[in-house]
C-alpha cells in the first residue's frame, strides 16, 4: 500500500494545478493530513470563489510569514476561538454584496471540540451559509501535541503523564443535534468518496460540517508514508465510521467496514502514541460495536452478525 499512487493519482504539482489552494513551499509536516485534504479540495473547488477561515492551528502556519502566503485564495486568520463566528460575517457581507462566494473554515480538533465550539454552535444554530471543515489530528498539533477532547482512549500525549482513559467525542453527533443541512466523515483513503462530499457540501446552502480524519506523523508517532494506510485501516476496523448526516435526521453509511481486528490491531501498533497504554483491538472492540449499533439503527439498516475468530 505504501507504493499506491498518491491520492488515486490526483495532480500533485503547481503545473498541474494552475491555481492551487495550497501551494509548495508550505511548512506542513511530510505526510500530513492537512496537505492531503487541500489537495483534494481543489479537485472539488474548480473554479469556484472561495474564501478560507483559518484560526490557530497548523493550516495558520502554513501560511508561512506575512507578507507572503501558500494559500491561494483569500486567507482570513483568526483567534482559537472566532474562526465560526468570522466566517459568517464573510458569508453574510458576501449575501448583501450579491457575490456568490464559497466560505470555508479549515479548522483542526482544538478550535473545533474545545476552544472554538461555542462559536462553531452558534454558527450551525442559526444555519449560516458556512462549510465549516475539521481536520482532526486528535491533538493539538501545532503547540507540542497536547490532549485534546478528540484524542481517543488510550492514546498518550505530551501533556498527558499516562494514556487518556476517556473515549473520544462524538462531535458528529453533536453537530447532526443542530439539524444542519449535511454533516459527514471523510476519509483521505478513498479519494473519490471525499472529492464527492467535498463537491456536495460545496454546493449546498446553509451550514455545513466535514469530519476529516487527518494523520499527523509527528503527534502520531508514525511513519509520514503510512499516513493514508492508517486511515484505511481505520475505515475497515470500524474505528473511523465513514458517514453522511442529512437534516440530522437521514443517516448514510459510505463505506461498509469488515471490523478487522487484525486491522485494528495493525492501525495501533504503527503508531508510537499507543505503545505506552499497551490498548488493543480487543480493549477497544466493544465500544466500536456499540457505535456501529447506535449507527445502524439511526440508518435503519439491520445489524450483521459479526464473526468472532
Amino acid at each position: 500500500m505504501m507504493n499506491e499512487p498518491v491520492l488515486g493519482g490526483m495532480a500533485q504539482t503547481t503545473l498541474d494545478r494552475p491555481d492551487p489552494l495550497l501551494r509548495m513551499g508550505n511548512t506542513n509536516c511530510g505526510g500530513c493530513g492537512l496537505s492531503s485534504l487541500m489537495q483534494m479540495m481543489r479537485h472539488a473547488v474548480a473554479d469556484q470563489r472561495v474564501h478560507l477561515v483559518v484560526p490557530a492551528c497548523c493550516a495558520a502556519v502554513s501560511a508561512g510569514i506575512y507578507p507572503q502566503s501558500t494559500y491561494g485564495v483569500p486567507t482570513l486568520l483568526t483567534t482559537f476561538a472566532s474562526a465560526a463566528a468570522a466566517a459568517s460575517g464573510i458569508a453574510t457581507v458576501a449575501r448583501m454584496n450579491g457575490e456568490d462566494t464559497r466560505v470555508i473554515c479549515l479548522a483542526g480538533d482544538g478550535g473545533t471540540y474545545d476552544i472554538g465550539f461555542a462559536t462553531l454552535s452558534a454558527a450551525a444554530d442559526r444555519n449560516e451559509d458556512v462549510l465549516y471543515i475539521c481536520y482532526d489530528n486528535e491533538i493539538y498539533g501545532n503547540t507540542g501535541g497536547q490532549r485534546s477532547s478528540a484524542t481517543p482512549a488510550g492514546a498518550v500525549t505530551s501533556n498527558l503523564s499516562s494514556a487518556k482513559p476517556e473515549e473520544k467525542k462524538d462531535i458528529l453527533a453533536i453537530m447532526a443535534a443542530h439539524r444542519v443541512p449535511y454533516v459527514a466523515s471523510v476519509s483521505l483513503a478513498h479519494a473519490e468518496d471525499t472529492v464527492r462530499k467535498l463537491r456536495r457540501a460545496l454546493d449546498l446552502k446553509g451550514f455545513r460540517f466535514l469530519h476529516v480524519l487527518s494523520p499527523c506523523p509527528t503527534g502520531w508517532k508514525s511513519e509520514p508514508a503510512m499516513g493514508m494506510e492508517l486511515v484505511r485501516l481505520a475505515v475497515r476496523s470500524g474505528l473511523y465510521p465513514v458517514i453522511e448526516i442529512f437534516d440530522g435526521k437521514r443517516y448514510v453509511v459510505n463505506i461498509e467496514p469488515d471490523f478487522s481486528d487484525e486491522a485494528l490491531d495493525m492501525y495501533l501498533s504503527l503508531q508510537l502514541r499507543f505503545q505506552k497504554s499497551g490498548i488493543s483491538a480487543a480493549g477497544l472492540r466493544p465500544a466500536i460495536d456499540r457505535h456501529w449499533q447506535e449507527l445502524r439503527a439511526l440508518s435503519g439498516r439491520i445489524v450483521p452478525a459479526r464473526r468472532v475468530a
